[in-house]
């Protein structure tokens, strides 16, 4: 399903399929009820005419035996086939979040494009919960169709024109019934989209909100919410309106179908066709007639929003990769050296670049974008348009992501903490994940961030780490980016809100442990810079002046101006 592309149409039959022996078994059980219920009335007019009308005790007491059974039967077949349905919905929905992970989680990446954080999990919550409750309503289809036809049959043997109605009159329903939920399909999927969107939108800011605090952008984004709020309001009303109209019609087509059958009934009770008994049986089989055909409603409506839904899923399982993995393998032991040739992506133009195994090297950029658009190049989260990066001699689309990934690791500036102790987040980045992390907790200085919280390095952290500080939060993503010590690793500005004395531990003691390994820091600190072995300057996508810090500061007077203003 990953790299099929499939269609919506093949989302929702995979999320049945991998629930076939619960729809199954549900099914089963559900036509036993259904059939159950149907016989009912049945045996009702049975009793009437054969213990009733003639006074036996025994056919009574034996007819209300078999009456006994059947609800028996009925209701305890209900209870399994709600309690299996119901686990149908909610297994298929997981298996649907699982095969949705493992595309956002995809190492070749794409999912993600052109979609806030939180559409997507509002896509993996809501979308694939309705996909899933269409595994639960199928059983609910196959006992109400079961039940139509075992209806059929008794009133066929009661009344031939009676069994006729029902055989002729269902299926235009069913086809009205189809029809009449198209609206609500096209609704659902507008309402959902819009809901993703409100999301995505409220996690975005959320995640900024310090920022938009600092900036005085509270009203602004307020405003932001508040009309994406609107537009996913609105269209939620418009999709129960649909939902509303839906269920109306075709239970007022319903009613007026179950009159009918009623109306003949009576009809042929009084010119003698039927018996008393069996009137009573036609009445009951018209009014049970009502069960089935609200499940089919049922049914029929969440089958157009699972089908809504599915079209969203297979839209995000479709997105093309956003780079390709290649098969190349890199020599063991990776020593790190970085060379890139005529590199072009984004603001970069024509960038060359070589990195000797173990330099320490600082790279200095103008143009925030195009500190970015080297950090995607060399994470591998975009391939470049023209030119090479090769690490060792391997061009890097001629490597698994993943493979890259491990041998090259881009620590962003924004990037987040999660929950869970401050050892927790730190040993996420290690190997095996029992390393000891103390030197890289000490080049970090996350060792005191450690030492001022009340239980040490076991101190549990809030979403994102908010429970810290901006400069705390930084020297422990930085930590986790060293513990994992992978063969090259890039950081981003990961001082911005440190004090310039902690800066200078932190550039030292990262020269230190980092003395053979590649090491990029995209940076304008001076404090940083002083403790690299080269600096390189890129200016409009281009290298534009390299040397060591000092030699810059004092030669180059735009170089000065950018790092010591």
């Amino acid at each position: 399903m990953l790299d099929g592309g499939p269609t919506g149409r093949q989302v929702l039959r995979k999320a049945i399929g991998s629930q076939r022996r619960r729809v199954a078994t549900g099914s089963v059980l559900g036509v036993a009820h259904q059939g159950c219920e149907a016989l009912v009335p049945v045996v009702i007019g049975i009793t009437i005419d054969q213990a009733v009308s003639t006074g036996s005790t025994g056919a009574l007491l034996r007819w209300l035996a078999v009456l006994a059974g059947l609800f028996l039967v009925l209701s305890t077949c209900y209870r399994i086939a709600a309690r299996i349905t119901d686990g149908s919905a909610e297994h298929a929905s997981h298996h649907l979040r699982l095969v949705l992970g493992r595309k956002v989680l995809d190492p070749r990446g794409g999912a993600d494009k052109g979609r806030l954080p939180g559409a997507l999990t509002a896509i993996a919550a809501g979308d694939a919960t309705r996909v899933g409750a269409t595994a639960a309503a199928l059983p609910y289809a196959v006992s109400a169709a079961a039940g139509l036809v075992i209806s059929a049959v008794a009133l066929l043997r009661i009344s031939l024109p009676l069994g006729l109605l029902i055989l002729l009159g269902v299926p235009p329903l069913l086809w009205l019934g189809h029809l009449i939920s198209r609206p609500l399909e096209r609704r659902s999927e507008v309402e959902q989209d819009r809901a993703a969107h409100a999301s995505g939108v409220a996690a975005d800011l959320v995640a900024g909100l310090r920022v938009l605090k600092g900036i005085g952008a509270e009203a602004a984004a307020v405003s932001r919410y508040e009309r994406t709020s609107r537009d996913s309001l609105a269209a939620a009303l418009r999709a129960a309106s649909s939902r509303a109209w839906h269920d109306g019609a075709l239970l007022a087509l319903t009613g007026v179908f179950i009159a009918v059958i009623g109306l003949v009934s009576a009809y042929l009770a009084m010119r003698g066709s039927i018996s008393v008994g069996e009137l009573v049986a036609a009445v009951g089989l018209a009014q049970y007639l009502l069960g089935p055909f609200q499940l089919l409603t049922y049914v029929n409506g969440e089958f157009a929003q699972g089908r809504a839904s599915a079209e969203r899923i297979a839209e995000v399982l479709a997105a093309p990769p956003a780079v390709v993995a290649g098969t190349a393998a890199l020599p063991r032991p990776v020593a790190g050296r970085i060379r890139l040739s005529g590199v072009s992506y984004g603001t970069l133009r024509g960038l060359d670049l070589d990195v000797a195994p173990g330099s320490l090297i600082g790279v200095v950029a103008k143009d925030p974008a195009t500190a970015k658009d080297l950090l995607l190049c060399l994470g591998r989260e975009s391939d470049p348009d023209e030119g090479v990066i090769e690490l060792d001699g391997v061009a890097l689309t001629d490597l698994d992501p993943g493979d890259a990934r491990r041998s090259i690791l881009v620590a962003h500036h924004d990037a987040d903490l999660f929950e869970g102790s401050l050892l927790d987040n730190v040993r996420a980045g290690a190997a095996d994940g029992t390393a000891d992390t103390g030197p890289a907790l000490a080049a970090a200085t996350a060792d005191d961030v450690a030492r001022s919280l009340p239980q040490g390095v076991n101190t549990p952290l809030t979403e994102r780490g908010r429970s810290l500080s901006g400069g705390q939060r930084q020297r422990v993503a930085l930590a986790r980016a060293l513990a994992a010590d992978p063969p090259v690793l890039v950081v981003h500005d990961p001082t911005t809100a440190v004090d310039t004395v902690t800066e200078s531990r932190i550039a030292t003691c990262l020269k230190q442990l980092r003395s053979d390994r590649t090491t990029f820091m995209v940076t304008t600190s001076p404090a940083l810079l002083a403790a690299t072995d080269r600096v390189v300057v890129i200016d409009e996508g281009s290298v534009t002046a390299e040397g060591s810090h000092q030699d810059l500061v004092t030669a180059d007077p735009a170089y000065r101006a950018t790092v010591l203003t």
